[in-house]
């Protein structure tokens, strides 16, 4: 320290800590030409005397204007090192880096202009406080004055200048800082974020690109940045990144594909617009690089299909398709459970487009990866059939195309069908609203026979007796009115002649008998009209009620539909269709007379040619009631209709309806839980009458008493 006074004369140390700048200049000046002295004969020990008493005495004093002075000497010193700057360099920054934390505007200042005139001395020795200084800059460009923030912004220019075009500078050290700091929200230090990931992406030895992962989450953030300025910054730079990446050879898309994936879902439009387009072109450029990641991606992508913003909505469609075109195979970290997982969480979602797009995906995994999905079916399997329950028929045509897929296998279709009649049983909504899309879906789609022969097999032994009614009334009203079913019911209607046809009816006749019109529409689909008088004949006061009434009259506005053309053409030779006519007859003596069906049902009975049957040519009865040979004729040796002088029993034509007992076994059943549930009913009515006489007799008891304490 006594080198650095002995070499300084007091005057210049007493000007450079005037108030006045142009005293503190002169002094820096003269301290400038001294150092300047000393270099030039080689007494670098002075030189550090000077440094550490400026160092010191001066950026270190309480006095402001001191500290001023100290950082112009430090800078005049550099200046006067000129090329021998660098071995002083430990001594020289560090005080000014110091300063630019200091409390007084005028003195961070003056370390701006310090460190500038030092960097320009010393260029691209400076690098070793690269980190430093970047750091300090960081701060300084968010500085509260604007002359401050002026200066820094210089220096920063000057400091990128030195970084470009040096060669020791070190990307791998840099990045931790950039990285610590990308989530800082000043629009000032993001703009200067961003001006360097520019500036050090644009110089061709520095390899921005494989650390992108780095501080490409803070990118994105910036875009939902209030400054219109920092948002075009910020997307600038991802363009350009977007570009290296498409002619790149080699690329970290994991990493990326992660922060991507969050930011699809970020809550500014734009920020979801920008990673879905990231995302679109990942797919198309990575390969089987982002197989681990096509879970994440999807879930990502499935939301925003259904976007209201039209690009992101036509961008996620785009990269939805490009993923699904691309075939994986599991073994190639193919996650077939992490993809069905995202479509089964996708189809809760409150957007139709999204729900769709998941069933499809669901759909495309089964037709490549069938055994996989399988695996993961009990997984699935709850929220396909839930989806049943759908207010898109679209959604729910698309879950019955995936079950009826699943369903090929033996043991799977009867899981499906069981799992079906399950949820009408515990959503009757279900089966009032979608029953029939359904069941007539999966008919078209499975074989209609085997779905209808599955359901009665099932219904046949259902405990619930009122839903097993209900559910085969819904079957019955779709054979009989559905195209799809056409073809079952033209083999229901050879039941008499074909082997298959009866067997087909054999197996719906157990589990139709738990409704009396049910059975009765069964037979004359089937044409054994014969049976269908005798259930007509068996049926009890119990079995016309209202529900019977209203199945009736469907079922006779349904004779007179194409389906049952064949019935009415077939009353056009009365002789030969005696049980059809009785048929007819004993449903209509069962409709009430001021019926729209009863009237109906009467024209038409009307309307068949009325003859009499001599045994020889038919000829026109004389009689009021041209029907009254045929209601009285003997059945004894008539077997079915079109089949006379046949006596088989109750073996008619192959079909043994063992005398009625099966649907008589079935309908009992069903009586006896009606009379159950009305005795119930009247014992809840008798016990709240008795409650209320007892209620009543307890008031006129304690009315009596107080009249007489009155009395």
């Amino acid at each position: 320290m006594a080198d650095a006074f002995s070499v300084i004369p007091a005057s210049v140390l007493r000007n450079l800590s005037d108030k006045l700048y142009e005293k503190r200049k002169n002094a820096a000046l003269e301290i400038e030409g001294i150092v300047k002295q000393l270099a030039s004969s080689g007494d670098h020990e002075k030189i550090s005397a000077v440094i550490k008493l400026l160092a010191t005495e001066f950026t270190g004093s309480p006095q402001a204007n001191h500290r001023k002075g100290g950082l112009i000497g430090l800078a005049a010193a550099t200046v006067g090192l000129s090329s021998e700057a660098a071995q002083h360099l430990e001594q020289i920054v560090p005080p000014v880096l110091s300063s630019f934390s200091d409390q007084d505007s005028r003195v961070r200042y003056y370390a701006c202009e310090a460190l500038y005139n030092i960097a320009k001395v010393v260029r691209g020795d400076f690098i070793i406080f690269f980190n430093k200084i970047f750091d300090a800059l960081c701060k300084l460009s968010a500085d509260s004055d604007a002359n401050v923030q002026s200066a820094a912004h210089l220096l920063d220019r000057l400091v990128k200048d030195i970084v470009t075009e040096s060669d020791q500078f070190s990307i791998e050290e840099f990045i931790p800082l950039l990285r610590e700091r990308m989530n800082v929200l000043n629009p000032y230090v993001r703009q200067f974020l961003v001006g360097w990931i520019t500036v050090l992406d644009s110089v061709p030895d520095i390899d921005m690109l494989g650390f992108l992962p780095d501080f490409l989450d803070g990118l994105f953030n910036m875009l939902s940045d209030s400054s219109r300025e920092i948002r075009q910054q910020a997307d600038s730079a991802l363009s350009e990144f977007l570009l290296e990446i498409k002619n790149s050879p080699s690329v970290d898309y994991g990493r990326m594909a992660e922060i991507l994936v969050q930011r699809a879902a970020a809550l500014d439009e734009f920020t979801r617009l920008t990673a879905i387009t990231w995302i679109n072109e990942f797919v198309k450029l990575g390969g089987d690089q982002l197989f681990p990641y096509y879970a994440d991606i999807l879930g990502a992508i499935l939301p925003c299909i259904s976007d209201k913003e039209e690009k992101i909505r036509v961008v996620a469609r785009e990269t939805n398709e490009a993923l699904r075109s691309i075939e994986a195979n599991p073994t190639e970290n193919f996650d077939v459970g992490g993809i069905l997982s995202i479509a089964r969480r996708q189809l809760d979602s409150e957007w139709e487009a999204t729900r769709i797009e998941a069933l499809h995906w669901i759909s495309t995994l089964l037709n490549r990866h069938r055994a996989e999905v399988l695996c993961f079916l009990n997984d699935i399997f709850d929220t396909l059939l839930k989806a049943l329950s759908d207010s898109s028929d679209e959604v729910v045509l698309l879950v019955l195309d995936i079950h009826a897929c699943i369903a090929q296998d033996p043991p799977h279709f009867r899981q499906l069908v069981v799992f079906l009649v399950h949820n009408f049983r515990i959503d009757h909504s279900l089966l009032e609203r979608r029953g029939a899309l359904i069941i007539r879906r999966l008919c078209v789609l499975l074989d209609a026979e085997r779905v209808y022969r599955e359901l009665s097999t099932i219904l046949e032994g259902e405990a619930d007796l009122d839903f097993a009614c209900v559910m085969v009334q819904a079957l019955n009203l779709i054979l009989l009115t559905s195209s799809e079913l056409s073809e079952l019911r033209e083999l229901l209607k050879q039941s008499l002649v074909n082997a298959a046809g009866k067997d087909l009816f054999v197996s719906l006749y157990a589990s139709w008998c738990h409704s009396p019109m049910a059975i009765i529409s069964l037979c004359l689909l089937a044409q054994t009209y014969q049976h269908a008088c005798a259930v007509i004949q068996s049926l009890v006061e119990e079995d016309i009620n209202a529900k019977f009434l209203v199945q009736l009259d469907k079922l006779i506005r349904l004779l007179e539909t194409p389906v049952f053309a064949y019935l009415r053409l077939q009353l056009l030779e009365p002789r030969q269709y005696i049980w059809l006519l009785k048929a007819l007859y004993g449903l209509l003596m069962l409709l009430p007379q001021q019926s729209s069906a009863f009237k109906v049902l009467r024209r038409r009975l009307k309307t068949v040619p009325s003859y009499s049957f001599d045994g020889g040519n038919l000829k026109r009865a004389a009689s009021g009631n041209p029907y009254s040979q045929i209601l009285h004729h003997s059945g004894s040796q008539i077997t079915e209709d079109g089949d006379i002088d046949q006596d088989n029993g109750n073996l008619q034509n192959g079909i043994n309806f063992a005398s009625l007992q099966q649907f008589k076994q079935m309908q009992q059943q069903h009586h006896m839980l009606a009379k159950s549930r009305a005795q119930s009913r009247n014992s809840s009515t008798s016990f709240l009458k008795v409650r209320a006489q007892s209620r009543t007799l307890t008031t006129f008891n304690i009315r009596h008493k107080q009249a007489s304490i009155i009395i």
